[in-house]
């Protein structure tokens, strides 16, 4: 990924921004579509990028704008969220009117459009059904079911995939590098995780942790320091108490990560992370070089170990468990409680 000119203190996701479709990562059936369009001169008229945040949508919006030669001067960004009213919507469709300042076409990037009231979005449907020939409309969402049928039919549409662990491992050691730093094997890892599949959210993770880091090796302590994320011991002891159906000490851990102020989400996500693997080398002893990269030494013989143990009680009723409590965290009035009640139903039966 190419560095802007004077970074100096500007944010990772920015200095790391994809400047070219060559540059893109992870959205090869968006990038493929639009450059099969440039080839041929089938340029539409308005376009909607629907996905989660931080995967490119705004990037790839002005990469595309760059090829079709629209300048600087000719590219409009407006943040949905911010002009919301259909007065807002209305002195668009005026400014729509006027021809470019030096490009063919002018492109106006709408940004969160989902957030556009009812009255505004009527008021965009005429612009967006018969809009003038030098005008080409980029809007872009988190929430494409909030979107009405009549936008959505008028746009062509592309879904923004979110990029994959091993994606966002490699982004945070290859980012670290360029910036000087050596991000180890468990660190990156858990980096990635905690990124949710976010480009934007994993650098920002690792923005914080470089900054903060006291040389220039990057641990997975470090991470936990920094991030506020459990520490690997504590996810151990709740995977282990699931192994050996202990429902004591399993609770006792929750409560010991509730008293230490850790998010449960990210407790949960974690959990979920090594159990998936045990599982897989469980049944598929082939994926274990595939694993040896992925984790460090001491953390993969960890994950084998229990892999191979014949006594352990982790099967996939424990993954829908967890999944289950994961969805409804965010909803519980006590916050450990859905791990809690996860931990009961899978242990305490016949302990």
């Amino acid at each position: 990924m190419p560095k802007e000119l004077s970074d100096t203190g500007i944010a990772l996701y920015r200095k790391y921004r994809p400047r070219t479709f060559k540059d893109v990562i992870g959205q090869d059936h968006v990038v493929k579509v639009l450059l099969g369009a440039l080839e041929l001169g089938t340029i539409s008229h308005a376009y909607l990028f629907s996905g989660s945040r931080g995967t490119g949508k705004t990037s790839i919006a002005r990469i595309f704008a760059r090829e079709i030669g629209t300048t600087e001067n000719d590219l409009y960004e407006i943040d949905a969220a911010s002009n919301t009213s259909v007065d807002d919507v209305r002195a668009l469709n005026e400014s729509v009117n006027t021809l470019p300042f030096e490009s063919k076409y002018k492109v106006y990037i709408l940004d969160e459009v989902h957030m556009l009231s009812k009255s505004a979005f009527n008021a965009l449907l005429k612009t967006l059904e018969e809009p003038p020939k030098h005008v080409i409309f980029i809007l872009a969402t988190t929430e494409m079911e909030k979107l009405p049928e009549t936008i959505i039919s008028r746009c062509q549409t592309f879904t923004f995939k979110k990029p994959n662990q091993k994606i966002l491992r490699e982004t945070t050691i290859h980012v670290a590098k360029d910036e000087g730093f050596t991000v180890e094997p468990d660190a990156a890892e858990l980096i990635a995780l905690l990124g949710d599949g976010s480009f934007r959210d994993t650098l920002g993770i690792l923005q914080k942790v470089i900054t903060a880091s006291k040389d220039k090796k990057v641990s997975a302590e470090e991470v936990e320091i920094v991030t506020g994320a459990p520490k690997g011991e504590l996810v151990w002891e709740c995977v282990a108490a699931l192994s050996e159906k202990n429902l004591p000490k399993g609770l006792k851990t929750i409560k010991n990560a509730s008293d230490g102020n850790i998010d449960m989400r990210t407790l949960i996500t974690l959990m979920l992370h090594k159990i998936r693997t045990i599982l897989l080398l469980k049944y598929s002893p082939d994926l274990e070089n595939h694993f040896k990269e992925e984790f460090g030494d001491d953390e993969f013989q960890k994950l084998k170990s229990v892999s191979g143990d014949k006594n352990s009680h982790i099967n996939s009723a424990t993954v829908v468990e967890l999944i289950h409590a994961y969805d409804i965290t965010g909803r519980s009035a006590v916050a450990e409680l859905p791990l809690e009640l996860a931990f009961v139903k899978l242990v305490g039966q016949n302990s």
